[in-house]
């Protein structure tokens, strides 16, 4: 079931979208509005911190060879399958 629709209808949606204006509006778009003195001393780093150090670093190495060690196998598999198709 289709429903009616004109392009003048589907313009003006799209037009009433983009030419709202307001406080939401504002802050969607991504203003730059300066931090307080809270805000600076909760963003800077914390010394007592420093020991529960991100392992993010880590993380991607061990994914990194996990690939390698993924594309390896699937490799041997396909040498495999194809020496045993020429043999025969």
């Amino acid at each position: 079931m289709a429903f009616p629709l004109s392009n003048s209808t589907i313009l003006s949606s799209f037009r009433s979208r983009f030419q709202r204006e307001g406080p939401d509006h504002i802050l969607r778009r991504g203003y730059h509005i300066e931090l307080g003195a809270r805000e600076k001393a909760l963003l800077e780093e914390d010394p007592a911190l420093k020991r529960f150090k991100s392992y993010k670093k880590t993380v991607k190495q061990a994914s990194k060879i996990g690939n390698v060690l993924t594309i390896l196998a699937i490799g041997a598999c396909s040498y495999e399958i194809l020496a045993v198709a020429v043999s025969k």
